[in-house]
C-alpha cells in the first residue's frame, strides 16, 4: 500500500508499506484524507526529535475495515476522525478526565507497519498518511456520515488543539479580549473557538495582509500585521493572548500584550532547547503563561462535539480545507505547507 515515510534523510511516497492486522482493543483504518500540519514538517526539520524511518501524518479521517478484540464502540463501515493521543483510560490522569497528560501517551512509538521486512515507526501514534493505519481504539472516534472526509480529517489536530485551547485550557468567556499571533491552521482555530466562547474583541496578527480575509471569515473583529497596534485597540491589553507560530520573540509578544489577571497560551512549537524571556515584575498582576497540549482535549467527547457543531453551521471546517493533493502530490502540499500558501492542505488516498 502508499504511503509517506521519512528515512531521516528524505521523504518518499512508497506503495510497498504493509500494515499488521488490529490486536486487541486497536482499529484498522482506511484512511480516506488526511491534513498536512506543521508538525509533520517539523519532524523532517528536526524540530520534532522522532526516530526513524516513520510514517508521517497524525491528522485524518477514514473507514473502519477492522476491529480487534474488545472494541465495541466502532465497527467495520463506520465513518472515524482519529485522535493522536493513544491514552491508557486506566491511569490517575485519564481518571481525572486529563487524556493529554497519560503517560502511556507520550514518547512511546510503536511499529505497526514493515517495508522490505524492515520495521518502520508510526508517528503520532497515528501515521495518517498511509492508506492504512492500526490506531488504539480510544483514537478511533464515530462521526456522521454525511461530514466530508477532507473536512473531518482536520478534527483530529487542528480543531482539537486551536478549539479546545480556548475552551478547555484558557476557558475564554462571554466578552474576553482575545489576540491571536499567526492565523494558520491553528490559529484560526483558536479565532473560531473565541468567537463560539464569545468573545468580544477578537484580534488577529499576521505578516501576512493577504490572510485578513480568511482570519475574519473565521472570527476575528480586528486584523494586524504586527503587535505593535493592538494597544491601540486594547489599550489595557488582552485578557488571552495565543501564540500560534512557535517563535520565542512572539511568546514574549503575548506575554507583554496581557492585561491584568490576562494569559499567554503557547501553542506553536519552537526547537526543543529553545528558551523565552519575560519580566518577571510583570506578572505579580496575576498574569499566567500557560503550556497546551493537544487543546487540553477528550477527545472522544470533543471531536463528536465539533462534529455537531460543523453541521449546525456553527464550526468552520470545509472553509479550512485550501486544497486537496493525491497523497502522490505530497512534495508540492508540503511546498504549499511551508510556504503558507494554504491554511490547510489535504492529502486524499
Amino acid at each position: 500500500m502508499r504511503g509517506v515515510v521519512f528515512d531521516g534523510k528524505q521523504i518518499q511516497v512508497v506503495d510497498d508499506l504493509e500494515v499488521r492486522e488490529p490486536g486487541p482493543g486497536e482499529v484498522l483504518v482506511a484512511i480516506s484524507a488526511a491534513g498536512l500540519c506543521h508538525s509533520d514538517l517539523s519532524v523532517v526539520d528536526g524540530t520534532i526529535p522522532f526516530p526513524v524511518p516513520v510514517v508521517l501524518g497524525h491528522e485524518g479521517a477514514g473507514v473502519v475495515e477492522a476491529v480487534g478484540v474488545g472494541v465495541t464502540h466502532v465497527g467495520p463501515g463506520d465513518h472515524v476522525a482519529l485522535s493522536t493521543l493513544a491514552n491508557c483510560g486506566t491511569c490517575a490522569e485519564c481518571d481525572r478526565g486529563r487524556p493529554t497528560m497519560c503517560r502511556q501517551a507520550i514518547g512511546r512509538p510503536g511499529k505497526p507497519f514493515t517495508r522490505g521486512g524492515q520495521s518502520v515507526y508510526q508517528f503520532a501514534s497515528n501515521s495518517a498518511f498511509a492508506e492504512r493505519t492500526v490506531v488504539k481504539a480510544v483514537q478511533a472516534v464515530r462521526i456522521p456520515k454525511d461530514i466530508p472526509m477532507p473536512s473531518a480529517a482536520l478534527i483530529g489536530c487542528g480543531v482539537l488543539t486551536g478549539v479546545g485551547a480556548v475552551l478547555n485550557r484558557a476557558r475564554v468567556g462571554l466578552g474576553d479580549s482575545v489576540v491571536v499571533i499567526g492565523t494558520g491552521g491553528i490559529g484560526l482555530n483558536v479565532l473560531q473557538g473565541a468567537r463560539i466562547a464569545g468573545a468580544l474583541t477578537i484580534l488577529a496578527v499576521d505578516a501576512n495582509p493577504g490572510k485578513e480575509g480568511v482570519a475574519r471569515q473565521f472570527g476575528a473583529t480586528h486584523f494586524l500585521t504586527s503587535t505593535e497596534g493592538v494597544r491601540e485597540i486594547l489599550p489595557n491589553g488582552a485578557d488571552h493572548a495565543f501564540e500560534c507560530v512557535g517563535r520565542v520573540e512572539l511568546i514574549r509578544q503575548a506575554v507583554d500584550l496581557l492585561d491584568r489577571h490576562g494569559q499567554a497560551v503557547l501553542l506553536g512549537v519552537p526547537p526543543a532547547t529553545a528558551e523565552a524571556s519575560f519580566l518577571v515584575s510583570s506578572m505579580y498582576l496575576d498574569k499566567s503563561i500557560l503550556g497546551c497540549r493537544y487543546g487540553s482535549s477528550r477527545p472522544q467527547r470533543d471531536i463528536a462535539l465539533y462534529a455537531q457543531l460543523y453541521r449546525e453551521g456553527r464550526l468552520l471546517l470545509d472553509e479550512l480545507v485550501t486544497e486537496t493533493y493525491p497523497v502522490e502530490d505530497f512534495e508540492k502540499a508540503a511546498g504549499d505547507a511551508e510556504a503558507g500558501r494554504v491554511a490547510r492542505g489535504v492529502l486524499t488516498f
